[in-house]
């Protein structure tokens, strides 16, 4: 634990004394987002566009977490035991990028249908059955919806067969 906590503190003062635009705490252990490291990182947070948390054992995120990093542009949080966002996704008004593959999404997380920036939405190796397909539909700039390996219904299957105005993944290939 003390190892982990010690990896974190040391990549956390690389990017903020490198002045990084990026911050990839993958495979770091943890069960949240430590608070502390807001006060460490508030001179760089504005610059920050990509965070991976992929890989460690995050059970929810924090609201905090959204509005303090409202730049970013990509966020990786692969690998968790998330359940659901917080309504503060909405802060991520850059957002292009949300990978949610791997945890434990039992309902498509509605606050992404309300953000206008989303390119891909990866939420792959879920447990969501349905996909709100016309919300997502009217994001004008979502190209790719991954929903690979969900139980997904199979009146949702069959929305393969609309036309779509983003690519929409739901077979193993």
């Amino acid at each position: 634990m003390a190892k982990d906590a010690a990896r974190v503190a040391r990549i956390v003062n690389e990017a903020v004394e490198e002045g990084r635009s990026s911050l990839d705490l993958s495979n770091c252990k943890l069960t949240s987002f430590p608070v502390a490291l807001f006060k460490v990182m508030r001179d760089v947070v504005a610059n920050i566009q990509f965070i991976s948390l992929e890989n460690n054992e995050l059970k929810f995120i924090a609201s905090d977490f959204m509005t303090n990093f409202n730049q970013l542009r990509e966020l990786n949080l692969a690998g968790n035991n998330l359940k659901q966002l917080p309504d503060e996704v909405k802060a991520l008004a850059h957002l292009a990028t949300i990978n949610l593959a791997r945890n434990k999404f039992s309902v498509f997380p509605h606050q992404l249908t309300e953000l206008r920036t989303l390119q891909v939405i990866n939420l792959e190796a879920n447990e969501i059955a349905e996909i709100p397909v016309q919300s997502l539909a009217s994001l004008p700039f979502l190209k790719v919806l991954n929903m690979k390996s969900n139980p997904l219904r199979s009146e949702t299957q069959t929305t393969q067969q609309t036309v779509l105005p983003f690519e929409l993944l739901t077979a193993d290939e």
